[in-house]
């Protein structure tokens, strides 16, 4: 079983929904609004939802304990105390519940508003023969699996895990469906907006208590989203929106909030927003961007996620022009447990290394296939001409392929990024962007003035250097994450 982390369900290893009465539910993608839930309803959620981690740690643990026995404990010295016992989750069940006793949990749905009325809730406040493997094959062992038990243990039902569980509970989650990774990832990406959150809650703040908004309160949310790097145009469209607003009806700034929060979910879902490869044939990702935004590391990152996921993936090393970016990808591909298509020879054609990964990629019934391509930018004619004929590779070699032509951008270079993406756009046919190193800015806005000024989804966010830090880009979640008081 695993968790796909595109579908944001969990699944057996051909991909398929976990249990077969909520395929059809899990299968539709998170809820853009949030549905009307009560404080208590979300308590009940995140209690529930910790309790079930919990004993499903401790199910797994006992099921590993009765395949390879634990040493058994020395008798106790005469005279010695006995230890304490462990602590308990919060009202709800233990560590070590039992999944019995997990069934005896109240569900949350039994406290909260039934799935129709959240349903209608949800709608009223909507504003959807094997060919040979190539000897450039690198196989590097797979890492030992991660523990998510051992991660389960590590949750403290703190205001980070109920602010977690409540950003999954209005999406429509049910606290069965959530995964350790989705309550730490989370917490992660809440910690990694918090310079800019801070900024923006300070100076919203700043405008309760001074009655409906006028033009001065307006004037300090234009300042307050630039200094957000969310861009002049973005800024322009979220501004006319809200005086349009506020010419209809009195707008209170508590109302004014949440109404910026809901342009952002807008303007930050570009074109279909369910994203995950194809199940059962090849997708092949070209992952572009200038060195040193941090384009090796995502593909290592990427991989990482759908592997986790359930897919069969496989790198190409096609980056043959900057030194050691072979060697570097492999290290991340280790990490990931993936393996590499590589030419060992200096300087060699990178469509030819596209090549031999399509082949080896076909033999090996591979899902996912993912090139890395130079990010050299001195001249756009050569780079152009690589792209294009590795493109034309692809559609020679694999014309039923699933192609997807994404670029990486740093979030710390703000309006610089998106000369860059205007500059790929022109020779990579972009389909997406993958936004990087949030962890280290101030200036998360720049999601928005992508998706507006180049009209092209984000497909990833990256907040962390670590292998677990890059995941597929959720609106609502990253709005909830910039502008949530909580």
């Amino acid at each position: 079983m695993a968790f796909d982390w595109f579908r944001r369900r969990y699944t057996d290893s051909k991909g398929e929904a976990e249990s077969s009465p909520q395929k059809a539910e899990s299968a539709t993608p998170p809820a853009a609004e949030p549905a009307a839930m009560s404080p208590e309803d979300y308590l009940a959620f995140a209690k529930a939802a910790y309790a079930n981690l919990k004993a499903r740690a401790a199910a797994k643990a006992t099921q590993a304990e009765v395949v390879s026995p634990a040493a058994p404990e020395p008798p106790a010295s005469e005279g010695s105390q006995p230890s304490a016992p462990a602590a308990t989750a919060p009202e709800a069940a233990s560590p070590s519940s039992s999944p019995e006793q997990l069934a005896a949990v109240p569900s949350f749905f039994d406290l909260a508003p039934r799935a129709a009325e959240r349903l209608q809730a949800l709608k009223a406040s909507a504003v959807e023969e094997a060919e040979p493997i190539p000897a450039s094959v690198v196989a590097p062992a797979a890492p030992p699996p991660e523990s998510a038990e051992s991660a389960a243990e590590e949750l403290v039902f703190d205001e980070g895990f109920r602010w977690s569980a409540e950003i999954l509970a209005a999406q429509g989650r049910k606290p069965e469906e959530i995964s350790v990774e989705e309550i730490s990832w989370l917490q992660k990406l809440r910690r990694s907006l918090g310079k800019t959150r801070l900024n923006l809650i300070n100076q919203l703040k700043a405008l309760m208590g001074r009655g409906p908004l006028d033009r001065e309160a307006v004037e300090t949310i234009e300042t307050m989203l630039l200094q957000a790097d969310v861009g002049v145009e973005a800024t322009e469209q979220i501004l006319q929106a809200l005086q349009k607003r506020m010419r209809e009806e009195v707008v209170p700034p508590e109302e004014a909030v949440k109404y910026l929060k809901q342009q952002m979910r807008q303007m930050l879902t570009v074109g279909d927003p369910t994203f995950a490869p194809q199940r059962g044939t090849l997708n092949i990702w070209l992952i572009v961007g200038v060195n040193g935004v941090g384009k090796t590391t995502t593909i290592g990152k990427i991989a990482h996620v759908a592997r986790q996921s359930g897919y069969q993936c496989l790198i190409a090393a096609a980056d043959t022009f900057r030194a050691a970016a072979i060697e570097q990808l492999k290290i991340w591909a280790e990490r990931a447990g993936v393996e590499v298509i590589a030419n060992p020879s200096p300087n060699a054609d990178p469509a030819a290394v596209v090549f031999d990964a399509i082949t080896a990629a076909k033999a090996r019934g591979t899902e996912l296939l993912l090139v890395d391509t130079a990010g050299r930018l001195q001249n756009k004619k050569n780079l152009m001409e690589e792209l294009a004929k590795i493109r034309r590779i692809i559609d020679k070699k694999a014309p039923e392929a699933k192609v997807e032509s994404l670029l990486v951008l740093d979030a710390t270079q703000g309006q610089n990024g998106l000369r860059q993406a205007q500059v790929f756009a022109e020779v990579a046919k972009l389909t997406g962007v993958i936004l990087t190193k949030l962890d280290s800015t101030a200036k998360g806005g720049i999601a928005l003035a992508i998706t507006q000024q180049m009209n092209l989804p984000i497909r990833f966010i990256g907040a962390g250097e670590g292998l677990e830090d890059l995941r597929p880009f959720s609106s609502y979640e990253f709005v909830e994450a910039l502008l949530s008081e909580y």
